[in-house]
């Protein structure tokens, strides 16, 4: 019942926004699963939110083609202590040419990346993903200059993400070859039908913000790492390369959390950790009490803060909520 109220609260509470999707598993069951509000579309009529409604991940695809460098790094294809192989940053002379792949998996390569959401701010994050850096974020990216020496500074970015992702397609291939990847890697093994990434004109993922997916589909891929990157007695990924995803690398004081290889970390007594997007998007893996969860909708920055304390609610709640373990 305490599980239910928190739920009903964060759906029917105009402080956290419009909470569209609501999804708890706990020992492999869904406990819980609300659904709320509608889609608008330019171009066709408002759409209710159901259970097979897709919602955009924004930021939460990071922490997906982190798992894609998870699998090519146990294949033996890329070394996150390795210089990073970006050919803008090529010259030995170049103090960029000093960044490895660990630095930009923990947003620590120093680059001069503004990731304000505000058009009148200078940011650069509107002008890669809509402006004129769309078509070629990961080079867009790469020009910048350095702010920070390598590995010295955290400043959470959006184009840091596209290099890495277009590390993946030098290595996997590029376009349908790296979708076929990813399908292969990710979403066929996890049964994620919904799954819908997209890809910028040079044909790398927009690793930064766009796999389309319904709820139980984002659950799942959350599902994988609770598990230690097994699926039905299939090892995806190494157990490994899933405890990176806990591993704090630096401390957002603003929020009073910490970030690790394109995965947060709460620092809570349950050892949670979690996918995060823009708007308050959120896969959350919670290790001591065997669960994930999941919220899609619309908040704005400002109550952010609120929506993080409405998550530690649910947490407390699901911890004291019994559920006979799946089969």
């Amino acid at each position: 019942a305490e599980l239910d109220a928190i739920i009903d609260a964060g759906i029917n509470n105009p402080a956290l926004g419009d909470t569209r999707a609501v999804l708890v598993i706990k020992h492999g069951r869904i406990i819980a699963e609300r659904y709320h509000g509608e889609i608008p579309f330019f171009d066709r009529p408002t759409e209710p939110v159901t259970a097979e409604t897709t919602q955009i991940s924004w930021s939460m695809a990071k922490s997906m083609v982190a798992h894609i460098v998870g699998v090519l790094v146990d294949q033996g294809r890329l070394d996150p202590s390795a210089r990073a192989q970006v050919p803008e940053w090529s010259d030995p002379s170049d103090p960029r040419h000093a960044i490895t792949l660990a630095d930009l998996l923990a947003m620590r390569d120093g680059l001069n990346f503004s990731e304000e959401y505000d058009v009148n701010s200078g940011s650069d994050v509107i002008t890669m993903l809509f402006g004129e850096g769309a078509g070629d974020m990961a080079a867009f990216t790469a020009n910048k200059p350095l702010a920070h020496a390598p590995g010295t500074h955290w400043n959470y970015s959006s184009g840091t993400t596209n290099i890495i992702s277009r590390i993946v397609a030098d290595v996997v291939g590029y376009g349908a070859a790296y979708e076929s990847f990813l399908r292969d890697h990710l979403f066929g093994p996890l049964g994620m039908k919904s799954a819908t990434p997209k890809f910028d004109p040079t044909g790398v993922f927009v690793a930064s913000s766009y796999v389309y997916a319904t709820a139980r589909d984002f659950a799942k891929f959350g599902l994988l790492y609770l598990r230690g990157g097994e699926w039905n007695g299939t090892r995806l990924v190494s157990r490994r390369w899933t405890d990176t995803a806990q591993i704090p690398h630096s401390a957002d004081e603003e929020s009073g959390t910490f970030y690790s290889w394109q995965w947060w970390v709460t620092g809570d007594e349950f050892g949670s950790y979690w996918a995060n997007g823009f708007e308050g998007q959120s896969i959350t893996v919670v290790p001591a009490l065997d669960a994930v969860v999941v919220r899609l909708g619309k908040t704005d920055a400002e109550y952010y803060p609120a929506l993080r304390a409405w998550r530690a609610r649910l947490l407390r709640a699901l911890s004291s909520t019994e559920v006979q373990p799946a089969p």
